[in-house]
């Protein structure tokens, strides 16, 4: 299966994301000996599955969702992941049922399914519309915060998966950044797709940034760690990219892992189209990053003239710097929607008990 060094390293951004406090993480992963593929004491999904039953048994489905979420971290491979990943998923939804005016919404992409989460739809006065999107192991569900946050913006708001991640059946390939022009289209009538901003973390920026070149709808993008060009084109950089993050790609390319440098090669966007993007854009580095390149932000600033950079000392994701993240995005997202946000910007999976909202 997967490095288990690895796993417990990439794991701590996505728990503080998530909301669980630091040392219920630690303890759970201190626990944790060995990643076969079996649900077990002492295994990946074992351990984190446990953690869900005490959360199902305490009534806290917030808390469930975010444990099963990360039992079937980074990808739902093998009985026991997807097991976890099922029930991430039949919680999710028990959930949403507590919560106003979140509905699903299936997009058709060629043969594929692009499943997502929406509210603000249908409104008398069409709203506009933000798009979330997650990194190659964020599952929709985890934005769910988003959602909330739509009512306090007064917009539409969907969230949704990178190709390849969760229920988005579409493969991660150079030119799937068309899943968010076939959002935008089902959205049409229902919202004011004219004013769009997409926030699209990690790897889903990059499909952000190339779907924005062509899309004139979108007006903005907002993104953090995410690669843009040298990521696919830096022959020294690669060999450095870790084993988790090279199979995870793998997995949703549908391509050997052995032929994936090739297959990404020629997926960084030019000079010319980067230029084109006459839109704010909001990027945020870590200074540390292991997996994309600083250069990558280099390139931003040579290219984009409304380009609101933040930096973090920290590993990708920054995840010693996730509260000042999320304030920053929320803050980007009201510029760029032109909206009002009060209370303390976008609140945690884990603290959306029972429904409530921002606070």
């Amino acid at each position: 299966m997967h490095d288990l060094a690895e796993l417990k390293n990439f794991i701590v951004l996505h728990a503080r994301a998530l909301g669980l406090d630091p040392g219920d993480a630690a303890t759970v992963l201190d626990r944790i000996r060995h990643d076969d593929g079996r649900d077990g004491p002492g295994s990946w999904t074992g351990e984190w599955s446990s953690q869900i039953d005490l959360s199902e048994a305490a009534g806290d489905l917030p808390g469930a969702v975010c444990r099963a979420i990360l039992a079937s971290f980074p990808y739902p491979e093998g009985a026991a992941r997807r097991t976890a990943r099922d029930r991430a998923l039949s919680l999710f939804d028990r959930w949403r049922g507590t919560l106003p005016d979140v509905r699903r919404l299936d997009v058709s992409v060629g043969d594929a399914t692009v499943r997502c989460w929406a509210t603000g739809l249908d409104a008398p006065a069409p709203k506009p519309v933000v798009v979330v999107t997650g990194g190659i192991v964020s599952v929709k569900e985890q934005w769910a915060p988003f959602l909330l946050l739509a009512r306090q913006l007064g917009v539409a708001e969907v969230v949704t998966e990178m190709p390849g991640v969760g229920e988005n059946t579409l493969p991660y390939r150079r030119d799937s950044h068309g899943m968010y022009g076939a959002i935008l289209d089902a959205l049409a009538g229902r919202a004011d797709t004219a004013r769009t901003v997409l926030v699209a973390l990690s790897f889903s920026g990059h499909l952000a940034l190339r779907q924005a070149v062509d899309d004139a709808r979108i007006r903005g993008v907002i993104t953090v760690g995410s690669p843009v060009r040298e990521f696919f084109t830096d022959g020294q950089w690669w060999p450095r990219v870790p084993a988790l993050t090279t199979h995870t790609i793998a997995h949703h390319s549908g391509v050997p892992h052995e032929h994936l440098r090739a297959h990404l090669q020629d997926w960084g966007l030019t000079d010319r189209e980067l230029a084109s993007l006459d839109i704010p854009v909001a990027y945020a580095r870590s200074l540390r990053d292991e997996i994309i390149p600083g250069a990558e932000a280099d390139l931003l600033a040579r290219h984009i003239p409304d380009l609101d950079l933040i930096s973090f000392d920290d590993v990708h994701g920054s995840p010693s710097h996730v509260e000042e993240t999320r304030a920053w995005m929320a803050g980007a997202i009201a510029r760029m929607t032109g909206a009002r946000i009060g209370g303390d910007g976008v609140p945690t999976v884990g603290a959306l008990q029972g429904g409530e909202g921002v606070r």
